[in-house]
């Protein structure tokens, strides 16, 4: 079989049990090559098939003036290795984020699939609608992508999502979803036209595993992971995983971020060096054996009871 007709399909496994168990929908994510590099792994989100499965995220850019250029030459340098979702927020660098990104994708736009987030407090019909427009003129874009509300707050979920939809009726976004939601959240989403759950993910920080990654699953909802290589130096330095990169020929982030596409969840890790773009832009393509995926059980157990959701 031919390179670019290859298919990837997976089961994912959560502390022990395949999630086919679970009665009703059931989402199997078959990973198909990207054009551009046949072994690089993409999944479907907000409408389109071909978005790789490690994107950009921006958190901490478009904090200082003098960082700027570098931050946007390595956006667009991941949009060449082939990292075609960029993902953002109006509350990153009080709007400075989505400034970054809109000058990274000047020229590009239609090859990007574009996620950007709301604050809870403009999650209302009356303020949603000019938070968006704040976006896409900073964005210098006609539309978003896909639009999260970024943690939920004092408005009606149902007040939220009538914004949502008056928004993609008027072609200001083209899907919506949310971010930081447990499963009580989520539950009150069921059935509707919620296109994503972005959470915090990780090997260390694997609570979503006990139920609102089956939940997502079972309800066929994409689940994006913000922070997929920790949040500090812990994880990368740790010991056992070292040992597996050198073996795979591979960086312990490689190693954590191909671990996250096993499991069918979309990463967004942040990169402003050459070095680590290239870094994240190979972990799309890089194969864990059954026997890695066990081990990486054993080196970071997956959760036997209920926790709390970790949100940074």
């Amino acid at each position: 079989m031919a390179d670019a007709d290859r298919r990837y399909t997976s089961t994912v496994v959560v502390d022990g049990s395949d999630l086919s168990r679970h009665s009703g929908r059931w989402l199997t994510i078959s990973w198909r090559p990207y054009m551009g590099d046949p072994q690089m792994k993409t999944m479907q989100l907000a409408g389109r098939s071909d978005i790789v499965a490690i994107g950009q995220g921006t958190w901490h850019m478009g904090e200082r003036a003098s960082e700027r250029r570098r931050e946007v030459a390595a956006l667009r340098e991941g949009i060449a290795l082939g990292m075609n979702l960029i993902d953002t927020a109006e509350m990153y660098g009080d709007g400075g984020a989505e400034e970054v990104v809109g000058e990274a994708i000047a020229g590009l736009r239609e090859q990007i699939l574009l996620v950007s987030k709301v604050y809870p407090h403009h999650a209302s019909r009356k303020a949603m609608p000019q938070a968006c427009e704040q976006s896409l003129r900073r964005l210098g874009t006609d539309r978003i992508d896909l639009y999260l509300l970024h943690w939920q707050g004092q408005y009606p979920l149902a007040e939220t999502i009538e914004a949502f939809e008056r928004l993609r009726d008027a072609g200001k976004i083209r899907h919506w979803g949310v971010s930081n939601f447990d499963v009580n959240a989520m539950q009150e989403l069921q059935g509707s036209a919620c296109a994503c759950n972005q959470v915090l993910y990780n090997l260390e920080q694997r609570g979503i595993d006990f139920d609102l990654l089956p939940w997502c699953r079972h309800e066929a909802i994409p689940v994006m992971a913000y922070c997929p290589v920790g949040q500090g130096m812990d994880l990368l330095h740790h010991a056992g995983l070292a040992a597996m990169a050198e073996r795979h020929g591979a960086s312990p982030a490689q190693i954590a971020l191909a671990w996250l596409l096993s499991r069918e969840v979309l990463a967004i890790p942040k990169a402003v060096s050459p070095g680590h773009l290239r870094e994240n832009a190979a972990a799309a393509s890089l194969d864990l054996s059954a026997e890695d995926l066990q081990e990486l059980d054993q080196l970071f157990p997956a959760p036997r009871r209920k926790q709390p959701l970790a949100i940074v």
